[in-house]
């Protein structure tokens, strides 16, 4: 009897994944929907019935339903490369010449596949089951998610026919513009905001807590890329065809062979003509030499292969009505005009505002009430206005009026000489900066008030039970209960997550009580330098003036802040609960004197390392951080897409400039 129910079960989960195959992988579905529900709740049944029989990679797994409350950190086996970028033809002639130099002279095969706006997966195979998925991290390490990923239905979690023992897929996962519209519809009648695209909105779907939600986005899987020690193939068009008979929805769909460049930018110009046809979104096309043998020997540079380049699509521009400039007020109080726009369809996603950044923009577009606009995104993400169609402005237009009044309080607004925004004075009583100053306080980077989020804050806020920062240290369980979707253990976590804020260091509490122009940087030499907020507010400017890096601005905006009657009595708050004013034992804690003496600068977008712990690691070693390139610098370290002070730098002469693992060479690895 057993052995027909395990037979059973087996064989629905043979036939279920078939017909996932099907309909997903080949669009050639067999059965109906009602046929293939049926037929999963039949197995459903049976492995309730008899769990000895149960299968991780059972078709049934796909509902959902485990909840993860963390997402542990793995290694890459395989580093995750970035890819290189070109924006013209020229650029992709160049790097066809820098390959033929390498393979001398040999002829080259490419492939061009679409470069779709997802979030990057790898997910390891063996035997033929789905055992772990990863998100791309760093590179180097990335977050596991297998439960979320499994409930992706176009992800097999059981191979067909003669597959490698073990190996990764790499690919993307994405939300289809259907989709991701049927999502923002259930969530405006639920009265929340709407997500701002598919990309974010696919990236933070795979992080969700409960997989049971994650199935309900629909998220669709493309796999593009086969990696493992051994290749059963000569070709990555080989490998994705193989990789489609496995059961995998790959890139082939909508990618070409291509002999030589000039197919390579035909099937780019088509691309680029017709990628709004699709129902889900590109920014480019990546192009592939296609000979794996090559590959190899082509190799990587320190971020990316150099058998691979991705071409990015040039900004699309649409016209569509200015119907008015409204006003946001910051958390410093730096006003921000913004274009409220007549809705348009530009690259994929309906736009309907566009940053104006300050009134100098506003001055040189020369903006008129009524004008119609020319609106273009940046990177395929953020929408700006970049001219006017003169031909369709009233005779009788009136030009744009930057206001002279804090739209939210009513303060009259200053314009500092060396600054192009406007401000408004009122930081300690302005609604936005006030709700900004608590947001930026509970930041990660600063205090790391975990549960506390933007819309916590302002529900608090508004209900009086905040005012300020030091008011989070006598919230009670009883007072968060009553609150929107405020469950007890939510409460509680949020409880417990400020009572744990008070051991953060010193430095970090300078950080985040907010005083303009002091960001982190400022305020670790600043807790070097002064030991406690009572020493620091003692200070005069002179003597302010006197440290490193911290010029006149910066020292009187310190002096204005710890001087203001209001800010002070709250600093006395945050004392008298036991937040951390005083620089502890271990908060310059130095592990060698390695880089005493010397200079360091970081610059360019950092693959090894954040910024902020690049620059721990120099102080901890003896170094010292500095913010601009001049004679002053030793070192300048450069991650992708260095600009000018790269340049800067070479002009100079006589500074090293490194790549980051050159600097952790330097320090030998010690951290």
């Amino acid at each position: 009897m057993s052995e027909s129910i395990q037979h059973k079960i087996e064989q629905l989960r043979e036939e279920l994944h078939q017909h996932n195959y099907n309909y997903y992988i080949l669009d050639e579905p067999s059965i109906s929907d009602f046929e293939f529900d049926s037929l999963l709740k039949e197995l459903q049944n049976l492995e309730k019935e008899y769990p000895q029989y149960d299968d991780p990679n059972s078709p049934t797994h796909r509902v959902g339903g485990g909840i993860t409350k963390n997402f542990p950190t793995i290694q890459h086996q395989f580093r995750m490369y970035s890819l290189d970028n070109s924006y013209d033809f020229e650029d992709l002639a160049d790097w066809e010449k820098r390959i033929e130099k390498t393979l001398e002279g040999e002829s080259v095969e490419f492939v061009a596949e679409l470069k779709y706006d997802g979030a990057s997966i790898s997910i390891l195979y063996e035997n033929g089951k789905l055992q772990q998925a990863a998100t791309r991290g760093d590179g180097f390490q990335g977050d596991e998610i297998t439960p979320n990923v499994k409930t992706i239905s176009t992800v097999p979690l059981k191979l067909k026919g003669d597959f490698p023992e073990r190996f990764f897929m790499r690919g993307e996962i994405y939300l289809d513009r259907k989709s991701f519209d049927k999502i923002n519809q259930s969530r405006e009648a639920e009265g929340l905001d709407p997500f701002m695209n598919p990309r974010n909105t696919a990236s933070g779907s795979l992080k969700l807590q409960d997989s049971t939600e994650v199935r309900k986005r629909n998220l669709t899987a493309v796999l593009y890329q086969f990696i493992s020690d051994k290749l059963p193939a000569e070709t990555h068009w080989e490998l994705l065809e193989n990789a489609k008979k496995w059961g995998f929805k790959v890139s082939e769909d909508h990618a070409k062979l291509c002999k030589n460049l000039k197919e390579v930018q035909d099937f780019i110009n088509y691309w680029e003509e017709n990628r709004h046809q699709l129902d889900f979104d590109i920014d480019g096309i990546v192009i592939k030499v296609n000979s794996l043998q090559q590959q190899q020997r082509l190799g990587y540079t320190a971020k990316s292969p150099r058998w691979a380049m991705s071409y990015k699509f040039k900004a699309e521009k649409v016209e569509t009505l200015l119907e008015k400039v409204s006003y946001q007020v910051g958390r410093t109080g730096a006003i921000t005009p913004v274009a409220n726009l007549s809705p348009v369809l530009l690259a994929g996603t309906i736009v309907k505002r566009a940053s104006l950044h300050n009134e100098d923009i506003i001055k040189k577009l020369d903006l008129h009430e009524g004008d119609y606009v020319y609106v273009e995104k940046g990177g395929e993400i953020i929408p700006k206005i970049v001219g006017i169609n003169l031909e369709k402005r009233d005779l009788f237009a009136q030009p744009i009026h930057y206001i002279t009044h804090c739209p939210e309080c009513g303060t009259e607004l200053v314009k500092l000489e060396d600054q192009a925004a406007h401000f408004c004075p009122n930081d300690v009583h302005c609604p936005p900066q006030v709700v900004g100053r608590m947001i930026h306080y509970v930041s990660r980077k600063a205090l790391n008030i975990e549960n506390l989020g933007s819309e916590t804050i302002e529900q608090l806020f508004r209900e009086g039970l905040v005012k300020d920062i030091s008011d989070f240290y006598h919230l009670s369980k009883e007072q968060l209960l009553p609150l929107e979707r405020m469950a007890e253990k939510s409460a509680q976590n949020i409880i417990n997550a400020v009572e744990k804020s008070k051991e953060v260091p010193y430095e970090k509490v300078l950080f985040g009580i907010g005083i303009k122009h002091v960001g982190e940087t400022v305020a670790k030499k600043l807790a070097k330098n002064f030991s406690s907020i009572d020493e620091l507010k003692n200070a005069s400017v002179e003597e302010l003036t006197s440290v490193e890096d911290i010029g006149e601005k910066i020292a009187q905006s310190i002096v204005e802040f710890l001087n203001n009657p209001e800010n002070w009595e709250m600093i006395e708050k945050l004392k008298s609960y036991g937040v951390q004013l005083v620089r502890g034992e271990n908060s310059q804690e130095v592990i060698s004197e390695v880089l005493l003496g010397k200079t360091f600068l970081f610059t360019g977008k950092l693959s090894l390392f954040t910024r902020e712990k690049a620059e721990e690691m120099v102080e901890k070693h003896g170094g010292k951080n500095i913010s601009s390139v001049s004679k002053k610098l030793n070192y300048l370290v450069v991650g992708e897409k260095a600009g000018s002070k790269l340049k800067k730098a070479k002009d100079i002469g006589s500074i090293t400039i490194l790549d980051e693992q050159q600097f952790l060479d330097l320090i030998g690895n010690k951290s």
